[in-house]
């Protein structure tokens, strides 16, 4: 299970998460999360390892850096009482990318507001974000489309046993 409480100050989680190989691995670095959680940055390093065959972005990297964000976003949102899980993702790559490339995340309450209450019907509800990968310069390099699954976890069951 994952603990939240060793992970909410979001400087903490930037620089725990950066040390995560396949983040490092990849050249990937979350360079911001805002004190509220609404707001994400992630870049993405050209390197010599992680450079496709004629010298451009990898596009499995271009697609990790955006593997994480909104789920974690979420669920500091929404809290344990949900299960958030990434459900499906597609990429357009639209660009080469030659150098350093950002993606952002960004939330707002309403659109916290209504996924608590989708999820309220205990039913499953799929939220679909898209995030653009920019290169410094603000070219479009890709669009990526996730699509994320939230429940509101079943209550749980008293666990007093009735005695005999």
């Amino acid at each position: 299970m994952y603990s939240l409480d060793l992970i909410n100050n979001p400087t903490v989680f930037r620089r725990l998460v950066n040390l995560w190989p396949p983040l490092w691995a990849a050249g990937i670095s979350v360079r911001e999360v805002s004190a509220d959680w609404m707001y994400a940055r992630i870049r993405l390093s050209l390197r010599f390892y992680n450079r496709n065959f004629i010298g451009t972005q990898y596009g499995g990297s271009l697609f990790s850096m955006t593997d994480m964000m909104y789920m974690l976003m979420l669920l500091h949102h929404i809290g344990r009482d949900h299960w958030v899980w990434d459900k499906s993702a597609d990429i357009n790559f639209i660009k080469p990318g030659r150098g350093p490339v950002y993606a952002e995340f960004m939330l707002d309450q309403t659109r916290i507001d209504n996924i608590v209450a989708a999820a309220a019907t205990k039913e499953k509800h799929f939220e679909a974000f898209e995030i653009e990968v920019k290169n410094n310069s603000g070219e479009l390099i890709a669009k990526v489309g996730r699509l994320i699954y939230v429940r509101q976890k079943p209550a749980k069951e008293n666990p007093i046993k009735n005695e005999r």
